[in-house]
């Protein structure tokens, strides 16, 4: 009789010890940091200059204008002058903000000893804009420029070699390394000539339309903002328009 009294205060006090041991697990559970994505899966942007390359003194750059062709229709029988004018109207170009600035740039970014000068203008593309795209293997040109902080200083301090490329977008990412401080917004390009920040991006879009038209001349033709692309590739290369498309030095 005693022992069986004795097996009955045991199990009466497993009770409370069981629920505290489940109430200690679910306490934990729900104070557990989530799980951290795949490294696999995050995607960075580059920090850092140590893999920078410099020509000399500069500090060697490379950007892109990302840019689409809306889709509008010319009328058949339309002169050369009707179609050049078509291109340029259809035109829409993609600019990007940064903190604390009401102007826009376009995305640029230190070009590195691992990778090829197109390869990081689409590298920037993706990173500060969320774009991959078409890039054309024929530079905008060469302009020569001070970096931000650099402005206001003398001599070569700060200054840079930057090359600018015409990037045609086939998709557009919902999210993107560097969104926190970088919108971005579509704009038609002759709008865009008021919201660029410095004078030799407005250079860059002229060097832009000339291309375009140069390649409506052409036998190859921008895809229009409406046809679908397949490649998932970042990096993609068209042959250049012309042999005239060398590129330029621009001292601003």
């Amino acid at each position: 009789m005693r022992e069986k009294l004795n097996r009955s205060w045991i199990s009466l006090l497993e009770v409370p010890v069981q629920l505290t041991r489940r109430l200690f697990q679910w306490r934990r559970e729900k104070m557990a940091l989530p799980a951290s994505p795949s490294p696999v899966a995050m995607v960075w942007a580059r920090q850092g200059r140590l893999q920078q390359r410099y020509d000399g003194c500069y500090r060697l750059v490379s950007g892109c204008i990302p840019y689409t062709l809306k889709e509008d229709a010319v009328e058949e029988g339309a002169g050369k002058q009707s179609c050049q004018q078509d291109v340029v109207g259809r035109l829409q170009v993609l600019m990007i903000s940064t903190p604390k600035r009401s102007d826009l740039i376009f995305p640029k970014g230190g070009w590195e000893d691992d990778e090829s000068i197109d390869e990081a203008a689409s590298r920037e593309a993706f990173e500060e804009a969320g774009v991959k795209g078409i890039i054309s293997a024929t530079p905008l040109g060469e302009w020569i420029f001070k970096s931000k902080s650099k402005q206001n200083s003398c001599g070569l301090q700060g200054a840079c070699k930057g090359f600018m490329f015409g990037l045609q977008v086939t998709e557009l990412l919902e999210t993107w390394p560097e969104q926190v401080t970088h919108g971005r917004r579509w704009v038609p390009v002759e709008e865009a000539y008021g919201l660029c920040r410095y004078d030799w991006m407005r250079e860059a879009l002229d060097r832009l339309k000339d291309q375009l038209l140069l390649l409506e001349s052409s036998e190859f033709r921008p895809l229009l903002s409406s046809e679908p692309v397949g490649s998932p590739s970042l990096y993609m290369v068209v042959p250049p328009a012309a042999a005239g498309g060398a590129t330029t030095l621009c001292r601003c």
